[in-house]
């Protein structure tokens, strides 16, 4: 089977732990997380839109940074260190509109932008701070307006838009004795009162999370999964993947074998992107290498709706003739949305010397022709097929 492998971040002693719906997808899926399945090439475009939004590159805007919040207008981005900017870029035209920084210790900055939820029709944002369990609230032109703390104890995992007033995330906590508490919830976007908890079943605690001696060692995981109309709610400690849709309700999605707690060295399984035909997902082993520090071996799958069997596949860019593999990996920090399925960072050195080879095609091909050595990368919006 294809594998891939997570770098990992080590922390000593204590970390913080990290149109019409999707009708269509009513059958629950069940996946045998030991088996081996055949493999499937698949065209990206054949799949999904694809929209690529070039960076503007000037003086105040330079970055490597990663994208954090993806609006109808607009990009958020910050980069890769911590100075605590939020760049807001055009989306349409990738210019550079204005530089945000509200990095501090007062009552009204925040020390790391960890995640950012972005409101486009309030024109709000959503910085969530971990370091101070709270969330800040600026408008999009780093105005600050209000803030609320965290329930309890609690952490909170990926931050959403859900509706007009409400937020949903994954109510998380540092002690994992006390992770029977741990659901998703619907927040207020006024006060960040719980308006709703999320609960689904689970016989004990499992968690991808490894530990050994002084170390913990987590690899990144998401916990919750826009999926057009309706989210995915994804319990490490469940063998059940849930859909949880916009009238309230709560059905079972995909439903996994052998169980978490019958293995020995446990498998989970994540929704990577639901598309209209296939089902897109990954399973991820808690196994590390102390040695190394690498580990979580994980194989990409996909389910076909239409052929109704599993497969391990290849997804490939046709932007590219080299046959450019594309990642529907978990790594997104909240930025999907019921548009936007994932994104990559394209970065500006690689597309130069691609377009030097000849093996660009289409609107990536005018693009890079436009590039040099220091220009910021492109951003490719992988988005749901509009039907």
């Amino acid at each position: 089977m294809k594998k891939t492998n997570t770098f990992l971040a080590i922390l000593l002693l204590m970390m913080a732990a990290c149109g019409e719906g999707n009708k269509q997808a009513t059958e629950i899926i069940t996946v045998d997380v030991s088996a081996n399945y055949p493999e499937k090439e698949l065209i990206l475009q054949d799949i999904m839109d694809v929209e690529y939004v070039p960076l503007e590159t000037t003086d105040e805007f330079i970055t490597k940074g990663v994208v954090k919040a993806i609006g109808k207008e607009i990009l958020l981005i910050t980069n890769q260190g911590n100075d605590g900017d939020i760049l807001v870029f055009d989306r349409k035209t990738g210019k550079g509109i204005r530089k945000i920084n509200r990095k501090g210790q007062g009552g009204e900055e925040y020390s790391y932008p960890y995640y950012i939820t972005l409101d486009e029709d309030k024109k709000e944002m959503f910085v969530a701070d971990y370091a101070t369990r709270k969330i800040l609230v600026y408008d999009l032109s780093g105005n600050f307006k209000r803030s609320f703390k965290y329930t309890d104890t609690s952490y909170y995992n990926d931050l959403f838009d859900y509706d007009r007033d409400h937020l949903i995330t994954y109510k998380n906590y540092p002690a994992l004795q006390e992770n029977d508490k741990a659901c998703h919830i619907l927040i207020s976007k006024q006060d960040g009162s719980v308006a709703r908890e999320i609960r689904t079943p689970f016989k004990e605690l499992e968690t991808p999370i490894v530990t050994k001696d002084e170390f913990i060692v987590s690899p990144e995981f998401h916990q919750t999964y826009p999926d057009h109309t309706d989210w995915l709610l994804v319990n490490t400690s469940s063998d059940t993947i849930y859909r949880y849709s916009a009238d309230g309700s709560i059905s079972p999605s995909v439903v996994r074998t052998p169980s978490i707690h019958a293995m020995e060295t446990k498998v989970f399984l994540f929704p990577t992107v639901m598309a209209d035909r296939y089902y897109f997902m990954r399973t991820m082993k808690k196994e590390v290498d102390f040695k190394t520090f690498k580990g979580f071996p994980s194989t990409d799958l996909v389910y076909d709706k239409q052929e109704k069997a599993l497969f391990e596949y290849t997804l490939y860019n046709a932007d590219y003739s080299n046959k450019q593999q594309v990642s529907l990996g978990l790594s997104f920090n909240g930025i999907v949305n019921h548009e936007i399925a994932t994104c990559q960072s394209l970065e500006a050195a690689s597309l130069i010397e691609a377009h030097e080879k000849g093996q660009l095609k289409g609107r990536l091909k005018e693009i890079a022709a436009g590039l040099d050595e220091e220009s910021n990368a492109v951003i490719m919006l992988v988005k749901y097929r509009k039907k």
